[in-house]
């Protein structure tokens, strides 16, 4: 692999224990259902691990993908991000989308990743947003206690500034309409003065771990709630706005497919 460092194999490595960390969390909340995994390469460099879990007793449908691409830069991508056609970049990373089976455990999506281009620059990008079927504004409070609390153990600036990054990122203009109760968001975090690259890593790890315990306090204040085809219904129509956010906003899809990803792990926000 051109261009491989030391400290990003090191960063691979770790996200890829984070893959499995999660998804050994999920499985032990959800007490039925396991993951179920597909190896897949990149013809022009790398690849992936692809975890779905499905007819569960809490997740429907959900998904916790870990990936690592790397090669020449495409043209679309190096425009977009101001860099040189044709430069080497590793992208690696975690995403998660989780559809529960009751309309009463929000849908919920984390990504973090890391991206390294050729030439020395990197930087780090993720977040974790909430979209509930049902807003209890208690447990929204909760949810983002949680996430200030991961920002502050880093930097008391991370969580005004990512919250505010993610109401904007998370907005489907076309509805005029929020995709949920936020969270956190972030792109291009590059060390500087204040924060290492080791920090920024840290940070993006303890955001990563904070995800089973984000999500499980949904679970044990929601799951068991009785619902019915009324409940069901407007779940249906709430997943359809997810996915309309999704395929018509969501950069990560954009750079996926752009990158030539494997489409079946892009897609697999898609609900049941």
């Amino acid at each position: 692999m051109k261009g491989t460092s030391p400290d990003l194999m090191l960063i691979v490595a770790r996200l890829n224990g984070l893959q499995d960390e999660i998804c050994a969390g999920l499985e032990a909340l959800d007490g039925k259902a396991t993951f179920q995994e597909d190896l897949w390469s990149r013809e022009n460099g790398g690849g992936g691990r692809s975890r779905v879990i499905v007819d569960g007793n809490v997740i429907e449908k959900g998904g916790v993908n870990f990936s690592h691409v790397h090669g020449p830069l495409p043209d679309r991508i190096a425009e977009a991000l101001q860099l040189p056609a044709g430069a080497h970049f590793h992208a690696t990373g975690v995403s998660i989308v989780l559809h529960a089976r009751s309309p009463f455990v929000p849908i919920i999506h984390m990504n973090v990743r890391y991206f390294e281009v050729e030439g020395g620059r990197h930087w780090f990008g993720g977040g974790i947003d909430v979209s509930p079927i049902y807003v209890v504004p208690e447990q929204a409070v909760k949810f983002h206690q949680r996430l200030k609390d991961v920002c502050d153990a880093h930097s008391p600036a991370f969580y005004p500034k990512f919250k505010e990054w993610c109401d904007r990122y998370f907005y489907q203009k076309h509805r005029k309409e929020t995709r949920g109760i936020g969270g956190i968001f972030y792109d291009h975090l590059e060390a500087d003065a204040a924060h290492s690259k080791e920090d920024l890593f840290a940070f993006e790890i303890a955001l990563g771990q904070s995800f089973v315990p984000c999500y499980q306090d949904f679970v044990v204040a929601n799951a068991a709630k009785p619902y019915g085809e009324r409940e069901l219904n407007w779940q249906a129509m709430r997943r359809a706005r997810y996915v309309e956010f999704n395929l018509l906003w969501y950069k990560g899809t954009k750079f996926g497919l752009d990158t030539d990803g494997r489409t079946e792990s892009i897609l697999m926000s898609m609900p049941p």
